[in-house]
């Protein structure tokens, strides 16, 4: 009996072990429509499909997935403190801002929001990218420009990884675009899965 309750501990830690291992890199994406799967299958978006490759290689890497359509820099800024909370993540990749600047919110609010999402995520101990957003040219040349270099301030501000914006490439291609000419299509997912697997790789090895 107590040989079978050894045999039995020795194995669950043989399973615990490689489950632990693969959490080493835990990378919590905050993100809005253009990593939640806007107008396609959760299973079709660039984040499950990065997900797939990384299971593939074995790679020690976890994806968390906490983007929403819609979702602002203030809106990630209340619930971030319950996702460090449960998911304990090593990285937070900030991928937000462009519905801050759809909806033309002051510059200063974008970037003390962005600067707070650092801060929480730093004092959680992970490792934080941000992404650098773009807005389309119609909402003039001085907040598209101001709106651009926020996030490559508050990066040199708070010592973050800045990382390109993943979908500026593809965006003016209408084959990869879905009717709004905002979102990708499901055509423009594996490109992206390739374009942030080789943003990630730069920024978790740098």
């Amino acid at each position: 009996m107590m040989y079978s309750i050894l045999r039995f501990i020795f194995v669950l830690l043989l399973v615990i072990k490689p489950l632990s291992a693969a959490a080493d890199n835990t990378i919590l994406i905050l993100g809005d429509s253009l990593s939640a799967a806007y107008g396609l299958k959760q299973e079709q978006g660039w984040v499950k499909l990065l997900q797939d490759k990384y299971d593939n290689e074995q790679a020690p890497i976890q994806l968390i997935n906490a983007s929403i359509s819609g979702e602002t820099t203030g809106g990630a800024l209340r619930r971030l403190d319950a996702l460090l909370n449960e998911f304990q993540p090593s990285h937070v990749l900030i991928e937000l801002g462009g519905n801050d600047g759809l909806r033309g919110f002051p510059i200063k609010r974008l970037k003390k929001n962005l600067a707070s999402l650092v801060s929480k995520s730093k004092h959680a101990d992970a490792k934080v990218a941000i992404m650098e957003v773009h807005i389309p040219p119609n909402y003039g040349p001085r907040y598209t420009g101001l709106f651009t270099a926020s996030f490559s301030a508050i990066a040199d501000e708070t010592d973050s990884h800045l990382m390109p914006f993943f979908v500026l490439d593809i965006a003016s291609d209408k084959s990869l675009m879905q009717n709004d000419n905002i979102h990708p299509n499901k055509t423009a997912q594996p490109i992206l899965r390739d374009v942030m697997y080789k943003s990630i790789s730069e920024w978790i090895n740098n």
